[in-house]
């Protein structure tokens, strides 16, 4: 079974406008509200791909309670410890640019924690947990750390998909897959990349570090595949880019998913890289038409 842990989820509240008044009257041309979280984004990708998870984490409130609505009607399995504060709304406002405005998160009683690690007790060896995205601050900086041991001493995988020291401390216990961006990647060595093979030494050192498999991700380039079987590179299908949330979400459910079928490495980055680039096209996150439409299109060469 694949788990994803979406610790700080989030209604996502898409405002669109003909151009942006600061300080005046701002009328809607267009507006959603989904379900966000980079977790609940690979749950939903999952399903896309007839690939049976459990989306868990925390909710609370009216906006927890929407996601939990919004999953359901979707078919997708769901385990969320139910919280008292209420489950952020970030607000995506496109003007021209899009513009972020991203809520902190809500306090999570130790009460509420120890529920959520309860839960990861079920876990076996074979079972896949996907951890990804921000931590609540009240949860301190060493939570994803904490849900690591719980995976190691069940014997289960997991994938780690956040930034920083959370990563630096993931990877000597041996993620299944990490998936930074190039500007991500450079962040954390704290460098400047300019090249595809300056990509590909850094990606070798979280290699170095524990990682099993890397993905990074660069946009209208492509992406890269780093492992110890060796470096494949993937271009991006044409097409019309509507959306920048979800697509990295997209790639690591493509991959994971299609590991999990199959068993095989190369066919899951293809996935991964049509997954994410089905996502990058539509309105929402990726749906399986689209995601099979792209997949014989991806071309992927060793490097």
């Amino acid at each position: 079974m694949i788990y994803t842990v979406t610790l700080n989820p989030s209604v996502d509240y898409i405002v669109e406008v003909e151009e942006l008044t600061l300080g005046g009257l701002n009328r809607m041309k267009r507006d959603m509200k989904l379900p966000g979280g980079k977790g609940i984004n690979v749950s939903r990708v999952l399903k896309q791909l007839e690939v049976e998870n459990t989306a868990t984490g925390f909710l609370g409130g009216f906006t927890g309670g929407y996601i939990e609505t919004w999953l359901r009607q979707e078919g997708i399995s769901s385990d969320f410890v139910p919280i008292e504060d209420d489950t952020r709304i970030n607000i995506k406002l496109k003007a021209g640019q899009e513009t972020e405005i991203n809520g902190a998160g809500p306090v999570i009683t130790e009460s509420e924690t120890a529920s959520l690690l309860h839960k990861l007790d079920a876990l076996k060896p074979g079972d896949i947990v996907i951890l990804s995205g921000s931590t609540p601050p009240s949860l301190g900086g060493d939570f994803y750390s904490r849900l690591i041991t719980v995976c190691k001493q069940k014997g289960a995988e997991f994938v780690i998909d956040t930034t920083g020291q959370a990563l630096q401390d993931a990877l000597p216990h041996g993620p299944l897959l990490v998936k930074p961006n190039h500007h991500e990647l450079a962040e954390l060595f704290g460098v400047q990349i300019r090249t595809r093979e300056e990509i590909i030494t850094y990606g070798r050192k979280l290699l170095e570090g524990g990682a099993k498999h890397v993905l990074v991700s660069m946009a209208g380039e492509g992406a890269l595949f780093i492992s110890e079987q060796g470096v494949y590179h993937a271009s991006a299908p044409a097409g019309q880019v509507k959306n920048s949330v979800g697509a990295g979400d997209s790639m690591i459910a493509g991959f994971v998913g299609t590991l999990s079928l199959t068993g095989n490495v190369l066919e899951a980055f293809r996935a991964g890289v049509a997954s994410g680039s089905a996502t990058a096209f539509s309105d929402d996150l990726a749906d399986r038409a689209l995601i099979e439409q792209l997949r014989p299109l991806i071309v992927m060469s060793p490097l």
